[in-house]
C-alpha cells in the first residue's frame, strides 16, 4: 500500500516537474533537452514561478556586474537587455503589437493590425518607453535590487494569469488560446498569489520593514489586476499579445513604484 502511494506521488511529481519545464521552455529561452517529455497543458499556472526564476537569474547577473565595479547605469542597462534576452522578447513583442493595434481608431481593425508581424511607429515608441522606464527605475532603486527584479517579474506574470482567467480570449486560435482552455480557477490564481505573498514578506522578515512588505503586496496585486483590466476595457478581451503586454507593463510600473520606497 505504501509502495503504491509512493509510486502515485512520484508520478504526480513527475507530471508537475515536466509541466513546469514546459512553462520554462514556452516563456523563456533557457535551454531544456528536447528529449525530455515536456507537458505544455496548463502551463500558465507556473508563470509566476517562472517569473521568480527569471528574476533570480537577473539578480545574479546584477550582483556579478556590480562586483566587477561596473557603474550602476551601465549595469542596469545590461540587466534590462538580459531581461529581454532570457524571454526571447516574447512579451516585448506583445507590447509592440498591442500598441500598434490600440493606435487604430477603427475598433474592428485592431485585432487585424495586431496580427501583422510588421512593427509600426506606435509599437516602437511603446517598446522604447517601456525599456526606458525599466532602466531608469531600476537605476534609482538602491536597496533590495535583487528582490525588486524577482517580484517585478513574478507580479507581471501573475497579472497574466489573472487576465487569462477572468477575461475572454478574442481569437479562435493563437498562442494564448490553449492557456485559456486549460486555466483552472481559482487555484491557478491563488497559487501564484500565495507565492508572491511570501516574497512580499521578505523585507518584514529580514529587516522588520513591514511597511515595504505591505506596500509591495498591495501595489503589486493592484497593478497586475489594473493593467489587465485596462486592456480588456480597450479591446473587450485579451489575446496572446495583450497577455505579453500585461507582463511587461506590470513589471515596469511596479519597478517605478519601488523607487518610492527603495530609491
Amino acid at each position: 500500500m505504501k509502495r503504491l502511494l509512493l509510486l502515485r506521488l512520484a508520478q504526480r511529481g513527475g507530471k508537475c516537474w515536466f509541466s513546469f519545464l514546459g512553462a520554462v521552455t514556452f516563456y523563456t529561452c533557457i535551454p531544456i533537452p528536447v528529449s525530455w517529455p515536456l507537458n505544455f497543458r496548463g502551463i500558465a499556472r507556473w508563470a509566476p514561478t517562472v517569473g521568480l526564476l527569471i528574476g533570480g537569474i537577473l539578480a545574479v547577473v546584477d550582483a556579478a556586474l556590480q562586483q566587477l565595479g561596473m557603474p550602476i547605469l551601465t549595469c542596469t542597462a545590461l540587466v534590462v537587455v538580459s531581461w529581454v534576452a532570457v524571454t526571447g522578447g516574447l512579451h516585448l513583442d506583445g507590447v509592440m503589437d498591442t500598441a500598434d493595434g490600440l493606435a487604430v481608431q477603427d475598433e474592428h481593425r485592431r485585432l487585424e493590425v495586431m496580427t501583422d508581424s510588421a512593427t509600426g511607429a506606435f509599437g516602437a515608441m511603446a517598446a522604447t518607453a517601456l525599456l526606458l522606464l525599466k532602466t531608469t527605475a531600476l537605476t534609482d532603486i538602491e536597496t533590495y535590487r535583487w528582490l525588486a527584479l524577482i517580484t517585478a517579474a513574478a507580479w507581471g506574470r501573475w497579472g497574466q494569469v489573472v487576465a487569462i482567467g477572468f477575461y475572454p480570449y478574442l481569437k479562435p486560435t493563437g498562442k494564448g488560446a490553449f492557456h485559456k482552455e486549460a486555466i483552472q480557477l481559482p487555484q491557478d490564481i491563488l497559487g501564484g498569489f500565495i507565492l508572491l505573498l511570501g516574497l512580499g514578506g521578505l523585507p518584514w522578515w529580514l529587516d522588520g520593514d513591514w511597511w515595504s512588505s505591505l506596500a509591495m503586496v498591495v501595489v503589486g496585486c493592484s497593478l497586475a489586476i489594473a493593467v489587465g483590466a485596462w486592456f480588456h476595457r480597450q479591446l473587450g478581451g485579451h489575446t496572446g499579445d495583450t497577455y505579453g503586454a500585461v507582463v511587461e507593463w506590470t513589471e515596469a510600473l511596479f519597478l517605478c513604484f519601488l523607487t518610492t520606497i527603495w530609491g
